[in-house]
């Protein structure tokens, strides 16, 4: 019975942790994964590096092809968009 007792601060701190850690962040991949998921061409997208274009061709092979300039496009890997700015209104 005792044996029990000493485990029982170390379940609630694991408990804690998740609840206030774990969680969240898995809501957090989650949710940037659909955001990346739901891209289409002519949405204004922000990269972690800072670059801000619209998004010009959606390509199959985890790329988006972002145009940054007039005529000037670069090949982003998709999981490096951090933020949607104006999404397009979807085709109907």
């Amino acid at each position: 019975m005792e044996a029990i007792g000493q485990f029982i601060p170390l379940i609630l701190i694991f408990a804690i942790m998740y609840f206030l850690l774990i969680r969240p962040q898995q809501k957090k991949v989650k949710e940037h994964a659909a955001m990346v998921e739901a891209l289409r061409r002519g949405d204004q997208v922000v990269t972690q590096g800072g670059l801000i274009g619209k998004v010009s061709k959606v390509k199959e092979d985890n790329e988006v092809e972002v145009e940054v300039a007039d005529g000037v496009k670069v090949r982003v890997v998709k999981s490096t968009i951090a933020q949607v700015l104006n999404k397009t209104e979807p085709a109907k």
